[in-house]
């Protein structure tokens, strides 16, 4: 028999509807506990009845399944299920959603008797170490039955033997294998706890609240080839508009086995002094206030097949943009010196310029410092053997290979000439910089200068 009568809960219901005092202080008023009361509002508010609570009785597995995945597909809380189903108390519905996961709520309702020949489902048991001959049947099965279902788990997670899986992929596994093992034993083999298997249980039915960003990572990613690492892709999404911490893309981009392809190097042309050796005036200081203030040069290679191919680039440290830069077969001197011919064609009359390099032999020619000083700038060079003194343009070679050349598969020396004319006008106009607030070379300069 009930605590209270059916007149005294729709009493204490109208005291706080009509009412201007919260549940605790109505709940007061009639000696009860605020919740109980919060628990016949919210019934009699789903079902507009005076008789908010139901009477007690069994329930079926059927419709204890139905509450239980109402409550699921609906997003409620146990007490919201409750006052929309009319049950008593809400917790209850907390033991029928853990008899739901376990899997004793799936089972088939019995209509008859079981016939007495049927097999008993066998418990996993750990083994001991008590000799097998004196073990009795019934425990060697136990045990056999629990080697099994250990060696299932252990497939499951591979070479990780589950010390590397997070909770997750555990989650997945036991939800694999539950219907074939216990899933108490599950849980002790894999080493989860029960709240937290019941934890991600719910977590993977819930929406990716990633998945509109998760799919503007992979966007992005395929786009720029593999080339840009999370920081880069942060920038990118940023520059849409939207607000996102290079963690969450971290994040993403590991969830998604998404990675930027890197990188190895490289030429040398020094021959020794064969020439003038200019001081180190650079000194290492990789950056500039203004464009044409300091460049740096250098001359790398590429191979295809049995044939070779040289680039000579310039760049101006101001944004890292490749000024000029000349293509050839042979690392001539007309290699560099056509590359320092376009390269002066973009000054003024007086450049205020510093042109860096290492000691390689081409540097040293009388016509390569002429020219430089009939039109005003200062020569630069590292010192003998110190590539860190060239490292900005050591590291744009570095970049250049990893995202270009060793990417991709070239057939002929003249495809290979045609890739790098692309991907400098790509490394120029589109591809941005964490350096440069997420701009590209271009962009950058053609913004400092508006």
């Amino acid at each position: 028999m009930s605590k209270y009568t059916e007149q005294f809960k729709l009493g204490a219901i109208t005291a706080y509807l009509e009412g201007t005092d919260g549940f605790r202080k109505v709940a007061q008023h009639f000696g009860i506990d605020f919740s109980l009361l919060r628990r016949w509002v919210a019934s009699f508010r789903v079902h507009s009845s005076a008789s908010p609570l139901p009477r007690s009785q069994r329930y079926s597995p059927d419709f204890k399944r139905k509450v239980v995945r109402y409550m699921r597909e609906h997003h409620l809380s146990l007490r919201q299920t409750a006052a929309h189903f009319g049950l008593g108390q809400s917790s209850q519905i907390g033991i029928w959603e853990h008899q739901y996961y376990s899997g004793s709520l799936n089972a088939p309702v019995a209509t008859q008797r079981k016939p007495a020949d049927v097999t008993k489902k066998i418990k996993p048991t750990k083994p001991t170490d008590l000799d097998d001959a004196l073990k009795p049947r019934e425990q060697l099965m136990s045990e056999l039955e629990y080697l099994r279902m250990e060696n299932a788990v252990l497939k499951e997670l591979g070479s990780e033997a589950g010390e590397g899986a997070k909770a997750s992929e555990k989650t997945l596994i036991v939800c694999k294998l539950k219907d074939r093992f216990p899933l108490s034993g599950l849980l002790a083999v894999i080493e989860l706890p029960r709240n937290t298997f019941y934890y991600q249980v719910r977590r993977h039915q819930e929406p990716d609240k990633d998945a509109a960003l998760r799919e503007l990572v992979r966007e992005i990613y395929h786009k720029e080839k593999g080339l840009y690492g999370y920081r880069r892709i942060a920038l990118a999404i940023r520059s849409r508009g939207i607000v996102v911490n290079k963690k969450v893309i971290e994040r993403l981009m590991a969830e998604e086995g998404l990675k930027s392809l890197v990188r190895p190097k490289k030429y040398r042309s020094y021959k020794g002094t064969v020439g003038k050796i200019a001081p180190n005036l650079l000194e290492r200081n990789f950056t500039a206030q203004r464009p044409n203030q300091s460049w740096v040069t250098d001359v790398t290679e590429f191979k295809v097949g049995p044939l070779k191919l040289y680039l000579s680039p310039v760049m101006d440290l101001y944004n890292s943009e490749i000024v000029a830069y000349e293509i050839a077969r042979r690392p001539s001197y007309d290699l560099v010196g056509n590359m320092l011919e376009k390269a002066l064609n973009c000054l003024g009359e007086e450049p205020r310029l510093i042109l860096h390099s290492d000691q390689g032999w081409q540097y040293q020619q009388r016509q390569y410092r002429e020219k430089l000083e009939a039109r005003g700038v200062k020569q630069s060079m590292s010192r003998k053997g110190n590539c860190l003194d060239n490292a900005a343009m050591e590291s744009f070679f570095g970049t250049l290979k990893s995202e270009f050349f060793y990417l991709n598969r070239f057939e002929s020396i003249e495809e290979l000439e045609a890739g790098l004319d692309e991907y400098i006008r790509y490394y120029n106009h589109d591809r941005i910089k964490l350096r440069l607030d997420g701009l590209s070379p271009v962009e950058y300069r053609t913004q400092a200068a508006s």
